[in-house]
């Protein structure tokens, strides 16, 4: 397909294109979209000598730190937007509080504007790749058994630290694929323990939510199936695969669930700890080794829906999820109380951050609730994106410090990569969306490198942001003079739309001219299709039941194959 740049086609087409092999510590520039050459042109030179004197302290530090940079630790919790951990102040309306986080905010920088993709999936994939996730192809949750996942072409930020001498592993939830090459041990990290999906299944099919009636259509037992001519039809959540363990060059095993087992939230409060408890138990391996270490840890909670598994609560909320934020809190101010025992705080860099906006559809039930900004999860309002992100380095961040630039999670790829010396082992044969903040986070507010964001739900390119302005694009085929257009200081909620006619001179056609930039530059690096394989492929203990699923799924795809 051809990919259109109008502005009035907010969806881009896929063109699947061979990329050229990695190569690395290439000399080549790294390649921008066009938004990124439009402020590098303007600020190029004051930033090359910003990063002079960044390599410089970078330098020293590793100089002090035995030639080794520092280690990197990375939590990202699932579904907490903006304003929902981290914010004493905020807390007193919500009902609970996370004094621990809260502390870990004070003693380093917040990042006032960090913003996400609308759900669990794209997030992780910006994150890892430094792409916006629509590049790559795999861009949604994933909720059933696909054959599907993050490609291997794909380079992560633990494939790039790794080759440049880095320790890695990765605990708790991934969701980046049901097939071989998307597993964590097979995208960069030497040992990772983690789900194959998420918690659709994991927190809504299991058998204690089942009964509270918090999802239909899975329970055969509130149903006759006298007339269901299709046994396979419907996915039995029992026969999908769990928790994968394993290591870098090896197999996965499933762990801890038996042939015929039926997961309990028991059995999802277990893996929660058993994540929580392999975390601490790397962090002390690898903190006593003699690399420098990147530890990524994305717990399961706090999301948690059924309620008979709470004895008492111990919030004013009351809300299964926040009660569930409380215990992530603890969980976190463990790990940050160990980094201190260790002795390696001064030498580890700490980013703690949301991935999106809750899913509105469990409000107050869950205990989460609308917040300053409107939208949640999927969606591309703010509320869907705008997330809490704190970072700590005691060495050289300034603690206490607040940031109002505009940051993107994908560019914790390019500045983990610039931390851990291997800025080299950056793919220069794609588009890299990341963008190094390191000067914000060492010299402080206004040394960001991004002032604008694109918003892509799915494979529509949905919103665009530049300072304090969002447009929200109009649907195909609609007048540019439709597009709602905000001030997002005045209007942080979206809903009372600027006249077009009123801003439009201003920036309303420059708007126009972004979006045609960066929807056109997909006609010179396409966007790529997801990996295939085999389902469940590289597992060498699959249950019977889980076998059963596979040569169901596999015969049914096994009909169209070729066909697309």
């Amino acid at each position: 397909m051809t990919i259109r740049t109008s502005l009035l086609t907010a969806t881009c087409a896929v063109t699947v294109l061979t990329t050229a092999p990695f190569a690395i510590a290439q000399k080549a520039p790294i390649v921008r979209d066009a938004e990124y050459r439009i402020l590098e042109r303007q600020h190029g030179d004051r930033w090359t000598a910003e990063d002079t004197e960044i390599d410089a302290k970078l330098a020293e530090f590793r100089e002090k730190n035995g030639g080794k940079p520092p280690n990197i630790l990375y939590i990202l919790l699932n579904d907490i937007g903006f304003g929902e951990f981290g914010m004493p102040d905020l807390d007193v309306i919500r009902g609970y509080s996370t004094p621990h986080i809260s502390d870990f905010a004070e003693q380093g920088m917040s990042m006032m504007r960090m913003y996400s993709e609308p759900s669990c999936t794209p997030t992780r994939v910006a994150a890892m790749t430094g792409r916006h996730p629509v590049r790559t192809g795999f861009d949604e949750a994933k909720a059933v058994p696909e054959g599907e996942g993050l490609a291997a072409r794909e380079v992560t930020i633990a494939e790039v630290l790794s080759d440049a001498g880095y320790a890695t592993a990765h605990i708790g939830k991934w969701h980046l694929g049901d097939i071989e090459q998307s597993y964590a041990i097979n995208q960069g990290f030497d040992y990772a323990e983690h789900p194959i999906h998420q918690q659709a299944q994991l927190a809504l099919m299991n058998t204690t939510a089942l009964n509270e009636g918090h999802i239909a259509g899975v329970d055969m037992r509130l149903r006759s199936g006298e007339l269901m001519l299709d046994e396979t039809f419907r996915i039995d959540p029992f026969a999908m695969v769990y928790g994968i363990a394993g290591e870098k060059g090896g197999k996965m095993r499933e762990v801890d669930m038996e042939p015929g087992q039926k997961f309990s939230q028991a059995d999802y409060n277990a893996m929660g700890q058993r994540y929580q408890d392999k975390t601490m138990e790397q962090l002390e391996q690898m903190a006593a080794g003699d690399k420098p270490f990147f530890l990524q840890y994305w717990p399961l909670i706090p999301i948690s829906f059924t309620r008979t598994d709470i004895v008492q609560a111990k919030t004013l909320n009351g809300g299964p999820i926040a009660e569930a934020i409380v215990n992530i809190d603890t969980y976190v101010g463990e790990i940050l109380e160990r980094v201190d025992e260790l002795g390696i705080a001064d030498n580890t860099i700490v980013v703690i951050m949301g991935d999106n906006g809750p899913f509105m559809e469990f409000v107050d039930r869950s205990g989460q609730s609308d917040r300053i900004y409107r939208g949640g999860k999927t969606e591309h309002l703010e509320g869907g994106v705008r997330v809490n992100a704190f970072v700590r380095w005691p060495e050289l961040i300034e603690a206490g410090s607040r940031v109002k630039d505009i940051t993107h999670v994908s560019d914790l790829f390019t500045t983990f990569a610039r931390l851990g010396n291997a800025e080299a082992g950056i793919p220069r044969d794609r588009i890299i969306d990341g963008v190094d903040q390191l000067p914000l986070w060492l010299k402080g507010e206004t040394y960001g490198r991004r002032d604008y964001v694109f918003i892509y739900e799915g494979f529509v390119l949905k919103s665009l942001v530049k300072q304090q302005f969002k447009m929200h694009l109009p649907p195909p085929g609609g007048n540019p003079i439709l597009a709602s257009m905000y001030d997002l200081y005045k209007n942080p909620r979206e809903d009372r739309p600027q006249d077009s006619i009123q801003v439009g001179v201003g920036f309303g056609a420059n708007f126009s001219l972004m979006a045609k930039r960066h929807l056109a530059m997909k006609k010179q690096y396409p966007d790529q299709a997801p990996g295939h394989g085999e389902l469940y492929g590289g597992i060498e203990n699959l249950r019977p039941e889980t076998k059963a699923l596979v040569e169901n799924i596999m015969f049914g795809q096994s009909l169209t194959a070729g066909s697309e």
